[in-house]
């Protein structure tokens, strides 16, 4: 049984998966990360879940307001051995859910061109490719996406 746990960034369940994302996203990346790296930075807006399968946290995702219609998603990440089992879809319509709880109407997102699964994922749940918005605009790495709620 998969339990979703609204919490915030602080909770170390979220920082112990976001440090796994971090490194997954370096061996993908390599030194462009770094830039990455500075967009990725969740402070206390964030609205955070954490899932647990059998009391353990397995996947993750946050959103944090862009402005008083819109909010962004970020860090969403399964742990490997517990992929391809529908816990990111789980998450992510979580964060949707609550996103649209509070009023907000748009999702946006920055995925990256080395991970075909998660740009799979997003179109299969709905999400559009936009043009890169904010710092991503002319990185030919970042693949963003939009959907409205």
């Amino acid at each position: 049984m998969l339990q979703l746990n609204r919490t915030t960034s602080s909770d170390p369940d979220f920082q112990r998966l976001v440090a796994a994302l971090d490194r997954e996203l370096s061996t993908l990346y390599g030194a462009e990360q770094k830039f990455f790296d500075g967009h990725n930075k969740i402070d206390v807006s964030a609205k955070v879940i954490v899932a647990c399968h059998q009391n353990q946290p397995v996947a993750c995702g946050c959103f944090r307001p862009v402005d008083s219609t819109c909010v962004e998603v970020k860090r969403m990440f399964t742990t490997p051995e517990m992929r391809n089992q529908g816990f990111a879809k789980k998450v992510l319509n979580a964060l949707e859910a609550w996103a649209a709880e509070e009023g907000f109407t748009r999702v946006i997102l920055e995925t990256g061109n080395k991970q075909p699964e998660a740009v799979a994922a997003y179109t299969k749940s709905g999400y559009k490719v936009i043009a890169n918005y904010g710092p991503y605009v002319n990185n030919a790495s970042s693949i963003c996406m939009e959907k409205f709620l």
